[in-house]
């Protein structure tokens, strides 16, 4: 098993390791999925059944689309 090892910035990203993303077959511009447990998150590379879930699901989270919600949550 190879461990790798990314530091969050201020903003809360980080930067995928390079073993990942070998691993994964990750290039720029790809999406990724983070599957949450309640023991532990599973990264992996995001499908195309993933982003079509996705962007249906989209339309349907607007009770957080106002002015005040974008300024509050603008630095995340």
């Amino acid at each position: 098993m190879q461990t790798a090892i990314s530091k969050l910035t201020k903003k809360y990203q980080a930067t995928v390791p390079e073993p990942v993303r070998t691993k994964l077959k990750l290039n720029a511009g790809d999406s990724i999925t983070f599957e949450i447990d309640d023991n532990s998150i599973r990264l992996r590379k995001a499908t195309p059944l993933d982003l079509e879930y996705t962007s249906a699901l989209i339309p349907t989270l607007s009770e957080w689309e106002s002015q005040n919600d974008e300024e509050a949550y603008n630095d995340l």
